[in-house]
């Protein structure tokens, strides 16, 4: 039996929000079966729980947010991108802010932790929602075009392609194919860092956004290349953040896809978007389980690899 995954003991960490700049603790916490990932608020005077859904994400500026009445908790996926990447079934997140800490920017920080505190197998099947029926969302026109979709597929894979009119990004790998059964997502994508340009600070931090953003969490540039005295992590960093993104934005489904994604310009908005009309075509997917790890795919079947 292909089995649940939780962690085997509690880890923390501490940082910063990427957008709100406030100093956040957080604590990943072992769950039961069945449990999927949870968020509690604990700073609240009364801690909210807020469980991960698709149809939980209220804001996706910059950002994913999920929401359980007033309660939020922002940026999840670089978190969500990391537990999918180790196939981390259940999980509380018990944080004391109402934004994930931002760490280096990547993912990297959170497969180190989870790794640290060691992966634990239940006694449950895990449960993946396979697609059957090919699902896309579109928006926009020639230049403005933009696009996400899911394919049948028997495993995970993701390619993604840019189109930034930027020389430092133009420069670099624009497209990317990840595929869960013959990739190491330690390796190959956790430690893409999120980016942004100059130009758009001064006009986010007057909206509150990039409070907590600099040099050490995120690829930063100007009109003309990267400020960071490092230079990239992977000659295409850009596009595998994006792939990174992706892969938390859709564990926000609650449960392991098996598809094959595949987008052009997406981003969270567009990426909860196809989930949304996933969830609504209900006969374009199905829950499996499989008895048998050998008829499983085989970068689920194998336990979560190290670097």
């Amino acid at each position: 039996m292909l089995q649940q995954r939780t962690l085997k003991s509690l880890t923390r960490a501490v940082g910063v929000g990427l957008h709100s700049g406030q100093r956040v603790e957080i604590t990943l916490r072992p769950a039961q079966v069945d449990t999927g990932i949870v968020f509690r608020r604990v700073d609240l005077p009364q801690p909210v729980d807020i469980p991960m859904s698709a149809l939980a994400v209220s804001d996706t500026r910059l950002a994913s947010t999920l929401s359980n009445g007033g309660a939020k908790v922002h940026t999840v996926e670089h978190l969500m991108s990391a537990c999918a990447g180790l196939g981390i079934d259940n999980l509380y997140v018990d944080i004391t802010a109402e934004e994930v800490p931002i760490l280096d920017g990547s993912a990297a920080s959170f497969v180190f932790l989870l790794q640290s505190a060691g992966i634990a197998l239940q006694n449950a099947p895990k449960r993946f929602v396979r697609v059957i029926e090919p699902i896309e969302v579109r928006e926009g026109e020639g230049a403005n075009q933009k696009w996400a979709r899911l394919d049948p597929y028997h495993g995970y894979k993701l390619s993604f392609e840019i189109d930034f009119d930027h020389p430092a990004v133009d420069s670099t790998g624009q497209r990317v194919e990840f595929d869960m059964s013959v990739h190491n997502y330690s390796r190959d994508i956790a430690r893409a860092r999120t980016f942004g340009f100059t130009k758009d600070v001064e006009m986010m931090r007057a909206n509150g956004l990039a409070l907590g953003g600099g040099l050490d969490n995120a690829i930063v540039m100007d009109d003309y290349k990267v400020l960071n005295a490092g230079g990239l992590r992977y000659d295409d960093e850009f596009v595998k953040h994006k792939i990174l993104d992706a892969m938390g934005d859709l564990y926000i489904l609650g449960k392991p896809l098996l598809a094959a994604y595949s987008a052009f310009r997406s981003g969270h908005a567009m990426n909860n978007k196809l989930l949304r009309e996933l969830l609504k075509r209900t006969e374009a997917w199905e829950t499996v389980t499989f008895d048998n790890d050998r008829l499983a795919p085989k970068g689920f079947a194998q336990p979560a690899r190290a670097w």
